[in-house]
């Protein structure tokens, strides 16, 4: 049996220090409640960083770094993420919706009851990566989830989206 995720390592936060709200390379810090709608962060950096109920949608995240990171309650649809390095990631209650994660190199990585519908996964490299009820309808690159991790159940509630991806042909 394959060995879940690591957790990511927790940011190293000073007592009584404020929450983040701007958007740019970050170290040990906590984001709550930030509007990053449509913004372009290209090669982004991040390390031991929480993201609690934060807006990205459309977002451009490509090429970017994000390591020990933590997002909880976000909206991170239709956004970019190609070709990103992603290590020990937790995305949490996320709603991914048309995400684009082609390319995109996950290791220690755990979607947990996220909205994935419609994401495009082609090309992806993962290495212990664990989905857990999540909805995956209609997810393109299907193929590149080779050896994720997933409850039976969830097996069974995306078996269509796995027949689509073998070219089985359902019929009546």
């Amino acid at each position: 049996m394959s060995k879940p995720p690591r957790e990511p390592y927790q940011p190293d936060l000073d007592d009584g220090s404020e929450p983040l709200t701007e958007l740019g390379d970050l170290v040990d810090a906590r984001v709550v409640d930030a509007d990053w709608s449509n913004e372009r962060a290209t090669r982004l950096s991040l390390q031991r960083v929480e993201l609690r109920h934060v807006r990205m949608t459309g977002i451009e995240l490509a090429e970017s770094s994000l390591q020990d990171v933590t997002f909880d309650e976000c909206r991170i649809d239709l956004a970019g993420v190609r070709f990103a390095r992603l290590e020990r990631v937790v995305f949490r209650d996320c709603r991914m919706t048309e995400c684009d994660l082609y390319g995109t190199t996950m290791k220690d990585v755990l979607f947990e009851r996220c909205e994935l519908r419609e994401a495009t996964w082609s090309e992806a490299k993962l290495e212990r990566v664990e989905v857990r009820g999540c909805d995956l309808a209609g997810i393109r690159g299907a193929e590149s989830l080779r050896g994720v991790r997933m409850p039976w159940p969830d097996v069974v509630a995306n078996a269509g989206v796995f027949a689509v991806a073998l070219g089985v042909d359902i019929v009546e």
